[in-house]
């Protein structure tokens, strides 16, 4: 029995000795891809440009960096230097700091499990629209045709690829309490993005390392092409002007600052697990926080790209829909002059097309509104046009494919974007799913060797209980999940891993750790912000979404087939119960593992003779290995690196968390069990 050692100057806990040899991306590039195709998401293209342009423009990108450096980077870094320096997944490396702590771990693998369900769909919708994509004319480019010289009512009364979407690739039904059966489409579609899941992730992250080199970097590739192109569209500089006017104002709200906090933490992809796992397959002396920086600024600069992009898109489609607005008014009030029903104090002063923004909204307004209605005329104004429809999957499947349809040669950059959309979707699907993969491996070494079966297990099982979602109802399944399921149990794990490694373990001693270890040493804000910033803000946010929930109850945008139209539901009471339940679930192995490990050292306590006589034998193995220990030659000394940090013994008490540790070993982590 190998004696442990001590750190001198400080109770910094146990020594964990240089970890079992284990897989390691190929170089750092690979690292730093898989970091990177993970955080970058399908959020950065749909979600992200919309909390821009929907709080404040460029006074929300400001405050989306400040909270990235305050909050983000942090909470990135610590988990980059858990995994890398531990070299376990996220059940093990909570397990390590304290068993009580396993289930932070154990949470972080169920709510990736509950996200992989739902997530795979938006790929399989993405396998849907990429293999129509080799047609030409594409058949979302006009409406479909319900007899000789009729087109279809539903189509007219929304456009072709508002048609396309809702009616031909989800044939969804009217609302979330109609099931309405399995969509065989999209039921091929969840296998094949399964399949290809599975295939990347058969050889672990050799294979999956492979697939990491296109998936991430080919998405860059169609964006940076996309922003040329749409920059040439007439009105693509006028919606980017839109984007980035700043309104300071926003800062005074509180709903600026939950959105871009909230938007750190899920860009980042915090609190899944997946950033650890990543990371322990990593170089263990590799500096973890130039690594976090580096992702970090990589993935706010994808969403500036991506910004660009979408309102470039929409900017040329919100100019188009307004002259087509304009048209029709001049058509209307053309119709009324000619037929002398309108006044001659209401006429407007000029050619409607001539006139400005502001001059035609002063003349509407002025209308009476008996007279406007009679009219049927509309306020056509650029910035109403650009709030339509930028947010969530409609901004890829309907506003995007609209546009896409007008460019030369429209198959091609349509082929082109469900592509970036399949890449960004898989590499992000890849961390999520190794996620889940990696503690298991970790605590069952014996399933490394049938790594392929369990693989294959996993995805099988994915699809089976992803099928609920593949149902003509399963897109309002799908926001259910992304909206509550997926977001409120990550804060409560997050917030509880800085509580771990600030509180449990010492923030001064992790950073004293981790400078040991990789030779760099970390930046000391780090400890406060662990300690109070990170927590409170996870609480902070916690606390305000619960409040909005039972502030304004939930809801759901479902399609009318009558009017063609989205219109507001509320959740019916099953849905509501299935999403609380499968969030307290998420959570629940936090508080169970941690109350397990406070009541059992309690009944499994010996008597007061019993505990003596325990004490006893552990003072005896003890000074046997202390026995062994001195008979045993020591090994040569190895010269220490020339990065490694001064090795200076504290001299008082405050200084022993912040010293480096001095006699471990150079590939040695400290772990407290102490907890």
């Amino acid at each position: 029995m190998e004696k442990a050692q001590t750190v001198p100057g400080g109770d910094t806990g146990l020594l964990q000795e240089e970890p079992p040899p284990r897989p390691t991306w190929t170089s750092k590039a690979q690292y730093i891809l898989a970091q990177l195709g993970f955080s970058v998401g399908l959020g950065n293209i749909w979600r992200f440009p919309y909390l821009c342009h929907q709080n404040g423009g460029g006074a929300f990108l400001l405050l989306y960096l400040l909270l990235l450096f305050l909050l983000g980077i942090p909470l990135l870094f610590l988990e980059l230097a858990a995994g890398q320096c531990l070299r376990q997944g996220s059940v093990g490396v909570w397990k390590s700091i304290s068993p009580r702590l396993a289930g932070i771990g154990l949470a972080s693998c169920l709510v990736c499990v509950f996200v992989a369900l739902y997530y795979n769909v938006i790929i399989a919708w993405s396998l849907l629209y990429l293999t129509r994509s080799f047609q030409h004319p594409l058949p979302w480019q006009s409406c479909p045709s319900a007899g000789p010289n009729h087109t279809e009512p539903e189509c007219a009364l929304s456009s072709p690829t508002t048609y396309f979407w809702y009616r031909q690739t989800l044939d969804v039904t009217p609302e979330m309490g109609v099931g309405g059966g399995l969509q065989p489409a999209l039921v091929g579609g969840l296998l094949g993005a399964w399949a290809l899941v599975g295939a990347s992730l058969l050889k672990g992250i050799k294979s999956s390392g492979k697939v990491l080199y296109v998936s991430t970097l080919f998405p860059y590739l169609v964006l940076f092409c996309l922003l040329v192109r749409g920059l040439l569209l007439e009105g693509a500089l006028e919606g980017i002007r839109i984007m980035f006017t700043p309104k300071v104002s926003a800062w005074g709200t509180g709903q600026a600052w939950r959105q871009a906090a909230t938007q750190v933490f899920f860009a980042l992809g915090l609190g899944f697990g997946s950033v650890i796992a990543y990371a322990s397959y990593g170089a263990r002396r590799s500096n973890c926080h130039r690594d976090a920086v580096l992702v970090a600024g990589l993935n706010a600069l994808t969403s500036l790209l991506a910004t660009f992009v979408v309102f470039a898109v929409l900017g040329a489609r919100a100019t188009r829909r307004t002259r087509h607005c304009l048209h029709r008014n001049v058509e209307l009030v053309s119709q009324a002059l000619a037929a002398g029903g309108l006044p001659e104090t209401a006429r407007p002063p000029g050619n409607l097309t001539a006139l400005l923004a502001s001059q035609y909204s002063a003349w509407l307004q002025g209308l009476p509104p008996a007279l406007r209605d009679a009219l049927g005329v509309t306020d056509c104004r650029l910035d109403e046009e650009m709030n339509k429809g930028v947010e969530g999957p409609g901004l890829a499947f309907i506003i995007f494919t609209e546009t896409l349809t007008l460019l030369p040669v429209a198959p091609l950059w349509s082929s082109l974007f469900f592509l970036t959309l399949l890449g960004l979707g898989l590499s992000t699907m890849l961390g999520i799913i190794q996620a889940v993969l990696t503690p298991l491996l970790d605590a069952f070494p014996a399933l490394r060797r049938r790594r392929a079966p369990l693989t294959v297990l996993c995805c099988a099982g994915g699809f089976v209980l992803g099928l609920p979602f593949a149902q003509r109802s399963g897109s309002y399944l799908v926001a259910a999940f992304d909206d509550y399921v997926a977001t409120l149990p990550l804060l409560a794990v997050a917030a509880c891993e800085a509580v771990a490694v600030a509180w449990v373990y010492g923030a001064e001693r992790f950073l004293a750790a981790v400078w040991e270890v990789t030779g760099h040493r970390p930046w000391r804000l780090y400890g406060p912000l662990w300690r109070f910033g990170s927590p409170g803000a996870m609480v902070a946010l916690l606390g305000a979404s619960l409040g909005q929930l039972a502030l304004r109850p939930p809801t759901y945008q479902a399609w009318d087939r009558a009017t063609a139209t989205l219109w507001r539901r509320p959740y019916p009471p099953w849905a509501l119960a299935l999403t609380l339940g499968l969030m307290v679930v998420a959570v629940l192995p936090i508080p169970l593992v941690a109350l397990r490990g406070v009541l059992r050292p309690r009944r499994d306590a010996p008597g007061p003779r019993g505990r003596g006589q325990e004490q006893e034998e552990e003072e005896e193995e003890e000074e046997e290995e202390e026995e062994e220990s001195a008979a045993a030659p020591a090994p040569p000394a190895a010269p220490p690196p020339a990065h490694a940090p001064p090795r200076t013994l504290p001299r008082h008490a405050d200084e022993r968390e912040s010293a480096p540790l001095e006699d471990g070993e150079e590939l040695r982590f400290p772990i407290g069990h102490a907890a």
